[in-house]
């Protein structure tokens, strides 16, 4: 029986989420961060608990997992720099914690050990970011075999960092160049991925297994800057880029630490669509276009 959860990642969106619903469940959640403010939204939840920690010391881990039921690692980055397969950060965070958190899982006997990982993250991937996630969760089935894998498309909801960041992009420009046009994505809302975690935690018959969570609804990447574009008022031009003049920009936004990568762009080449899978556990998907205009809004021009 699972009463108590180890969240890695927790004070993160995703984490956020996962920890309030286990928190309405009624069950003891740790979450574990570098700096206690960061996961201050998190501690008047009664039965939460935010511990400061530095994850990568392998005896600070060995003790968070003490006496836990479970573990959740949700730490994920899109800046990993570049290298082969991939570059240094994306080997610490997303291969490496997942690896050294799942033997501590193991060697602690807990049961259950959920990792969150991307859609098409494979080893052949064209990015560094998809061929790290899929390294972290071979890494995580080499050491804890019943771990479950999460895979989401691209996740959106109050605090996210993608449909947020192209409102406030629009805020400032009155043409938005917009690298990869065509490039699709079907967003998954958080509090589907979060409830898909917990579901799967509480339920020993999903342990082991693998879930691809999509939404109900693939868009190409123009398609979604402009409804944003529609849904906060601020109706701008979207310039969709050529290949050529998409890498230029990625290169150029990469140089000065700008929201994009080359290898955001790579990724971006993988059409991140679920293979017609509905979300386990009976979930119904909700539709981008009844939540995103809850935390959107229309702001003035």
């Amino acid at each position: 029986m699972i009463e108590s959860v180890l969240l890695i990642g927790g004070s993160g969106f995703i984490g956020s989420h996962v920890a309030r619903r286990l928190a309405a469940r009624g069950l003891h959640v740790t979450v574990a961060t570098r700096r206690r403010e960061r996961a201050k939204h998190l501690i008047l939840l009664p039965t939460v608990d935010v511990v400061e920690a530095d994850v990568d010391d392998d005896a600070v881990l060995a003790r968070l997992c003490a006496g836990q039921d479970a573990v959740v690692n949700m730490v994920g980055i899109l800046k990993g720099g570049n290298g082969q397969p991939y570059g240094a950060g994306f080997a610490r965070a997303h291969v490496e914690l997942p690896r050294r958190l799942a033997r501590a899982a193991w060697e602690a006997n807990i049961p259950a050990f959920a990792q969150v990982s991307a859609l098409k993250a494979a080893a052949d991937a064209p990015s560094g970011y998809l061929r790290s996630k899929a390294a972290g969760e071979a890494a995580v089935r080499a050491v804890f075999p019943e771990a479950t894998i999460f895979q989401p498309s691209v996740v959106f909801g109050d605090g996210d960092s993608f449909l947020t960041m192209f409102a406030r992009l629009l805020k400032y420009t009155p043409v938005l160049p917009l690298a990869a046009p065509d490039a699709r994505f079907q967003p998954v809302w958080v509090g589907n991925v979060a409830d898909a975690i917990v579901e799967a935690l509480l339920r020993p018959e999903a342990w082991g297994r693998t879930f691809e969570l999509c939404g109900p609804h693939a868009y190409q990447l123009r398609e979604l800057v402009e409804y944003t574009s529609r849904v906060t008022g601020r109706r701008r031009a979207v310039l969709g880029l050529s290949p050529a003049l998409s890498w230029l920009q990625a290169f150029a936004l990469e140089m000065v630490g700008g929201p994009m990568t080359r290898d955001n762009l790579r990724s971006m080449s993988v059409a991140s669509l679920c293979d017609d899978c509905p979300l386990p556990f009976g979930l119904v998907p909700a539709a981008l276009e009844d939540v995103a205009p809850r935390y959107l809004g229309r702001p003035s021009r």
